[in-house]
């Protein structure tokens, strides 16, 4: 299940996307974003994740999914 972009505290706009359901706030740190959830994420959340972000290391820690900047080329 996903939520809508709306429906979250962020610190920045987004354009369209899912999250996970449990997500609360997004946030960036330079390039890197990372989604905080109001409980720990599980493996399907994070697959989500990899799975729109297919050119970024994502990685989970409990409840927070990082999304890492995009490796130089």
């Amino acid at each position: 299940m996903t939520r809508a972009t709306g429906e979250i505290r962020s610190t920045k706009v987004f354009l369209g996307g899912a999250w996970p359901i449990r997500t609360q706030a997004v946030s960036h740190v330079g390039d890197a974003c990372m989604v905080e959830g109001v409980d720990d994420f599980d493996l399907d959340d994070l697959n989500m994740m990899r799975r729109q972000y297919p050119d970024r290391r994502v990685t989970l820690d409990g409840h927070v999914i990082t999304v890492w900047p995009a490796s130089p080329a």
